[in-house]
């Protein structure tokens, strides 16, 4: 997300932020012509023992100085619980999916967040002096200012190869901002859903104070869309672009939230909560595609265990129901987990600005 630089009073819709979309090649093998968040698959890379050398300055921090997550381990999701070292890594999984966002999104849309020299002693500084307050974090989070030129050439040499990001942070003298990117969410495909392939996702979130400088990659982006969560919404409604029903879901809890610094504010303080891993079920009632989500009453032909029959305005709902791939309905009425957000379940931009915080 970042501010747009247009005041949200004079605007139809009450956004003051627009949010990055990019379009997906024709030819993926995955959700071919998709509107998707910048991202991509881990890396053996992203978990290289030679990250503690670019982050040696927070060798005493736990989580290279990430902040520590109250979710206790045996609820966390798997993607999260993992025991790296077991696997013979000592970069933990927070900061490896972090680092694989961050480079991710550098290949596929230029967008390089890093953390200059200068700025990690004040992230250093900051850290060390921290103690139960929790302000709104060391850093105006902001895009690179290196030069275009250098940049691009960077960006190729990470696309032949994904180490080339450590060698990058070693040469420019950077480190990731892992800093800036907050826990927001973590799906799982559903299986069978989009072929054999499933993936686990964690869904960061990141505040930029200034639109960065973006360029699709022109392989697997074809296109980049800078708009609000609203408009993204209506423009999916209308047919005018795809996107996936996770994206659905997130974009609408979004729109809770039309200015930038609160969003920031509440992502940031929301991230130590943890998140739960959303993995949708299917059933196919009534011909829809219906995919049920954590903390929804599971009919009996899922569970094979016979309950009592409940009366639908006294279930407990939390799911998507697929009508066409154009219509997704939310049927919501559970109270999500670790202080986040409902989605925002009205088909309208004019969203109430009275953001639950």
């Amino acid at each position: 997300s970042h501010n747009n630089g247009r005041s949200h009073m004079t605007r139809k819709s009450c956004f003051d932020y627009d949010v990055l979309l990019l379009k997906r090649s024709s030819t993926s093998a995955f959700m071919p012509n998709a509107y998707v968040f910048p991202g991509g698959m881990v890396h053996s890379s992203d978990f290289s023992s030679e990250w503690l050398d670019i982050f040696k300055s927070f060798s005493n921090s736990p989580n290279f100085g990430l902040r520590s997550v109250t979710q206790p381990v045996e609820t966390r999701p798997p993607l999260f619980a993992t025991d790296r070292l077991k696997l013979g890594s000592p970069i933990p999984g927070e900061v490896a999916f972090r680092i694989c966002a961050l480079r991710e999104t550098f290949e596929e849309s230029g967008v390089l967040l890093c953390v200059s020299k200068v700025e990690e002693k004040r992230l250093l500084q900051s850290l060390d002096g921290r103690c139960t307050t929790d302000g709104e974090g060391p850093l105006h989070y902001k895009a690179n200012d290196l030069c275009s030129r250098e940049l691009n050439r960077w960006r190729d040499l990470v696309n032949l190869n994904p180490s080339n990001f450590i060698k990058m942070c070693r040469e420019l003298e950077v480190l990731p901002n892992i800093w800036a990117l907050h826990e927001w969410s973590n799906w799982l495909t559903p299986a069978g859903r989009y072929g054999v392939k499933r993936f686990d996702t964690a869904f960061f979130i990141c505040c930029l104070q200034e639109i960065p400088h973006a360029l699709q990659d022109e392989k697997e982006i074809v296109c980049l869309e800078w708009s609000t969560p609203s408009d993204v919404l209506q423009s999916y409604r209308a047919q005018e672009l795809w996107i996936a029903p996770p994206q659905v879901y997130e974009l609408s809890r979004m729109c809770h939230v039309p200015r930038l610094d609160d969003l920031h504010s509440f992502s940031r303080q929301r991230a130590t909560e943890g998140c739960e891993q959303l993995l949708p079920v299917v059933s196919l009632k009534d011909e829809h595609y219906t995919a049920l989500l954590p903390g929804a009453d599971c009919p009996s032909h899922l569970t094979h265990i016979q309950t009592a029959v409940k009366h639908e305005e006294d279930s407990a709902l939390h799911r998507i129901v697929t009508v066409d791939p154009y219509t997704i309905t939310l049927q919501i009425t559970i109270t999500p987990k670790y202080n986040h957000l409902l989605p925002v379940l009205a088909p309208t931009s004019q969203y109430d600005s009275k953001s639950r915080l």
